[in-house]
């Protein structure tokens, strides 16, 4: 039967080119430590969508995608992502130059649209290979890290005052995060506010608070909430509303940071907010920018404008984790830090060796492609198509 999705490649291949042989994908379910509530959803657990790319000389790939809450938080899912995977990109990518990562991920561009976080998920494990056979990490791959070391906050969400105030104060003691965001939007505005002042007022000067709202908030309710917040001490307020052209309006109304994180969909929105000074800062991820490329053309738009950077999550895993460690790490500026926290929500780890997280800060790896490796005992245990032991009456 004929493959009506075989792969264009009109450059010739030379001899001893080393190529794409395999994508392979898997889903992998993983509890969370806690429930973690967002105005969007609540997470009891998060799904990894885990590629690999096996390449002609021996090297192997990885990437990874996942979103917030399945379907809640945008049009893709894990579910979505294997599949666009394994019916699209990997016909387009079999036999490929596996060393031309931007010429592919180019042509990709081209011929599959949208998709972002699929393709970040294949570029990544592109770039990781080729690391591999550099032997270079891919900060290096991507034009050079400025840091080693990447400030990391601690998003609270538990939903119960108390708990997150002890939460914050456990990590305070142990030097994991100093910087935490509240998760807020699902209580009405008065009590939200009441909520992040007593978070603060507890911490005091140990620590800097910033709020999401997950674009839960009408103008009005805004409005009332940001002036509350700069009361309370909070020093930012991510997509506070969901309206871009609101995000512009509420902008230098009040003496608080406005991050725009959901209105950033890849360097062309990021552009389009820049010209309207629609934003103090950009949430940059990697994910929703479309890639590890893509997130530093969206951190160059924002540098060019004016607009200070803070490294966001999807709550990945630790493999996109690293993979956007290893991308911010590039950054000219990252004033505001990174949200990198994802892996630490996760009850189970799926590397071998987990990451290093010590003194406030995330250590970006030194070793060739992403530094890391996974832990395939795990990923068998956890993947979602492992075989199912059925419980029944004997025979």
């Amino acid at each position: 039967m004929q493959n009506t999705h075989s792969p264009q490649h009109p450059t010739l291949l030379s001899a001893g080119t080393v190529v794409v042989d395999q994508i392979e994908t898997l889903l992998v379910d993983l509890p969370t430590i806690r429930p973690h509530k967002l105005s969007v959803a609540t997470m009891n657990g998060q799904t990894l969508m885990l590629v690999r790319v096996r390449c002609s000389d021996g090297t192997v790939g990885i990437g990874e995608g996942t979103t917030i809450g399945g379907l809640a938080y945008g049009a893709e899912s894990p579910e979505g992502m294997k599949l666009a995977i394994d019916t699209y990109f990997a016909p387009q990518i079999r036999g490929a130059d596996a060393n031309r990562v931007s010429a592919l991920m180019a042509r990709l561009g081209k011929t599959i649209r949208d998709n972002r976080f699929a393709k970040c998920a294949v570029e990544t494990a592109l770039f990781d290979a080729l690391g591999q056979r550099k032997g270079l990490p891919v900060s290096e791959l991507l034009g050079g890290r400025l840091r080693e070391r990447l400030p990391v906050a601690w998003t609270l969400a538990s939903g119960d005052t108390g708990r997150d105030i002890e939460e914050a104060q456990r990590m305070l003691e142990t030097r994991r995060h100093q910087i935490f965001k509240l998760k807020i939007g699902l209580k009405p505005v008065r009590d939200d506010v009441a909520h992040v002042a007593a978070v603060k007022k507890a911490l005091g000067d140990k620590a800097s608070v910033r709020v999401d709202v997950n674009m839960a908030w009408s103008e009005l309710d805004a409005h009332r909430g940001l002036a509350g917040l700069v009361d309370a001490g909070c020093e930012l307020a991510e997509q506070p509303v969901a309206s871009a052209e609101v995000l512009a309006r509420l902008k230098g109304r009040y003496p608080i940071a406005i991050m725009a994180d959901e209105s950033l969909t890849g360097p062309a929105s990021a552009f389009t907010l820049a010209r309207a000074a629609g934003a103090d800062v950009f949430a940059i991820k990697t994910e929703q920018s479309g890639g590890l490329q893509a997130a530093q053309q969206v951190a160059a738009i924002a540098d060019a404008a004016g607009i200070g950077l803070y490294g966001g999550t999807m709550l990945e895993g630790g493999v996109g984790t690293i993979a956007s460690a290893h991308a911010f790490s590039t950054f000219r500026e990252l004033q505001w830090g990174t949200e990198l926290f994802g892996s630490l929500l996760l009850t189970e780890d799926i590397l071998t060796t987990p990451l290093e997280y010590k003194d406030f800060h995330l250590t970006v790896p030194a070793a060739p492609g992403l530094g890391v490796t996974l832990d395939e005992d795990r990923i068998q245990h956890f993947r979602r198509d492992r075989p199912r032991i059925s419980v029944g009456a004997a025979a």
